[in-house]
């Protein structure tokens, strides 16, 4: 794990801006996030800017335009072919948190594409779900692009931060300890991602049921 850590921070400017942007896009592009790690992209992202590869502020840029840019294509592909995806037979073990995320839009409206940008099943699925309830691409930018931004500054700089601060460990201790310290952000990230969807299975289950009584 250190070995690979040490190949993803040595990697050239230009390929940790295109993995990490490719990363971010394709998980706020349409379900595509139920497997792609966005957030551990950007986090690794904010690492290799600490350790001087890659510069901040046009990392967050980066990771920012990434997350708007993908959500809005999933708008289209909602808006253009959502009836369709939304009915095919792979996404029925989803159903009922889609069931979830469709309730949650008709009752938060434009404030449910801001706040499913925190979630990893509705970052994935909420620009289609909007896309094909036709609400005005206006209104869905405007709630995309204050979640995108905040989303990507906030993992980008987490990352910086814990990079940085595993660089003034390994003055004292050695750069062994500053890859240790960052693959443990790094799995943390991971670990946060796996209770968030175990989380996410409960609560389904939870709603299943409840619809079935009713």
């Amino acid at each position: 794990m250190n070995s690979l850590m040490q190949r993803i921070l040595d990697i050239a400017p230009v390929w940790v801006y295109l993995t990490v942007g490719l990363l971010v896009f394709a998980e706020d592009a349409i379900f595509v996030g139920f497997v792609i790690p966005g957030e551990t992209a950007a986090v690794i992202g904010g690492i290799a800017a600490s350790q001087g590869h890659v510069k901040l502020w046009a990392m967050i840029l980066l990771v920012v335009l990434a997350a708007i840019i993908g959500d809005s294509v999933g708008y289209e592909v909602g808006k253009h072919f959502g009836h369709r995806l939304l009915g095919m037979s792979a996404l029925d073990r989803y159903r009922g948190r889609l069931d979830r995320a469709q309730d949650f839009l008709s009752r938060r409206g434009g404030s449910a594409v801001f706040l499913g940008r925190f979630t990893a099943f509705f970052r994935a699925v909420m620009p289609a779900l909007v896309g094909t309830s036709r609400m005005p691409y206006g209104r869905f930018l405007t709630f995309n692009a204050t979640g995108g931004i905040i989303w990507g500054t906030t993992f980008v700089v987490l990352g910086f931060v814990a990079g940085h601060s595993a660089e003034k460990l390994a003055a004292n201790v050695g750069r062994g300890m500053t890859i240790t310290v960052v693959v443990i952000v790094v799995l943390g990230v991971i670990v946060w991602k796996l209770r968030e969807r175990r989380h996410a299975k409960v609560i389904e289950a939870q709603y299943e049921t409840a619809h079935k009584d009713g």
